[in-house]
């Protein structure tokens, strides 16, 4: 009975739509009660839960002026359209009817579920973006600790709120790499944030809390890290993927549809060319790619696309070397300032 206002509205909407069908369609005024009659049929149907099927209904007299009215117009009218929804209600409520017995019997069952699906640990994850130098930061985290990978100087001060805002301690303060268009943000945040430790790669010859090679995991919560050397751009590269190879990290190693550049810093087209192929292009084609930098507004991508779609990494070896060599680019305005300063990782002196 408490479905009875619906079941009118239901019957109510098919009536009219059969009369202005006919009406607009097919100028056939004698459907018009005819529409009226078939709809307080189905009405009294549904009260009494019985099914309809398609010999049972009575047929419709729509005969058009025009010959040529195609199966495919006659199935989208709204007389067919509403004599479909009567069916699809009749016979999920008929289901529901018959099937009571089994939903009661499995409401414990159910309901242990979905507690269990409400109180499992779900990681928190958030991109944020520095205008300045283009520059992404990443937060991770699970069960209340977290990790944050290539924070910016300047913004120490909102990567604090937003931990604090979500209940999240940062466990560790990551660095895909040495930087050269920006100083880290590790050094002042550790001054806030005492108990957090910096990361860092061994190859990069920086200073930090923690010193990571390849292999080497990082844990936040339940979950954790894996550090993928991923050398070519920065002797010191390294790429962090998530536990379940979701989500992988890439710094400057792989950007979206590029690289970073190979002409400073112990750059190495070659080295980047092998690493990125055997540490990031062996992931899952679905996992997300999450660069240190992007230019044109792009926030991720996949192992799948870059393989596929990357301007430069998609050549050849030599290919690819060719083009590093002959990219031209200019100067860092940075680099003078931010490597002296993100050698000493987390660290910083005033």
């Amino acid at each position: 009975l408490s479905s009875l206002p619906f079941l009118i509205r239901s019957a109510c909407q098919l009536s009219l739509s059969t009369a202005l069908f006919a009406l607009r369609f097919h100028s056939n005024f004698a459907n018009i009660p005819f529409g009226l009659g078939l709809g307080f049929a189905y009405m009294q149907r549904l009260l009494h839960l019985r099914h309809p099927t398609p010999s049972s209904l009575p047929r419709l007299n729509l005969r058009s002026r025009s010959r040529g009215t195609s199966a495919a117009t006659r199935r989208h009218s709204p007389a067919c359209q509403a004599h479909l929804h009567i069916r699809r209600l009749t016979s999920s409520h008929a289901v529901s009817s018959s099937s009571s017995s089994k939903t009661t019997s499995s409401t414990t069952h159910s309901a242990t579920s979905n507690s269990v699906t409400a109180t499992s640990s779900l990681m928190l994850f958030r991109q944020l973006f520095d205008r300045e130098s283009c520059t992404y930061t990443y937060l991770l985290a699970d069960g209340g600790e977290g990790i944050l990978i290539d924070p910016v100087k300047e913004l120490v001060e909102r990567d604090v709120e937003v931990a604090q805002q979500l209940n999240v301690k940062l466990k560790y303060l990551l660095n895909t790499h040495c930087h050269a268009d920006h100083v880290t943000g590790t050094g002042d945040l550790k001054k806030v944030l005492p108990d957090a430790k910096s990361v860092i790669s061994k190859a990069s010859g920086a200073k930090a809390d923690v010193l990571v090679n390849d292999g080497d995991t990082i844990a936040f919560g339940s979950r954790h890290v894996t550090v993928h050397a991923t050398p070519g751009h920065t002797d010191g590269c390294v790429t962090f993927v998530l536990d379940d190879k979701s989500m992988c990290f890439t710094g400057d190693a792989v950007l979206v549809r590029g690289c970073g550049r190979t002409d400073f810093q112990q750059g190495d087209a070659g080295k980047l060319f092998d690493s990125v192929h055997e540490k990031v292009f062996s992931l899952p084609d679905e996992t997300f790619v999450y660069p240190a930098h992007d230019y044109k507004g792009r926030t991720r991508s996949t192992v799948g696309e870059e393989k596929k779609y990357n301007l430069r990494l998609t050549k050849s070896r030599d290919e690819f070397i060719d083009i590093m060599a002959n990219l031209g680019l200019p100067y860092p305005k940075m680099i003078d300032v931010a490597v002296p300063a993100n050698l000493v990782c987390g660290i910083q002196d005033e």
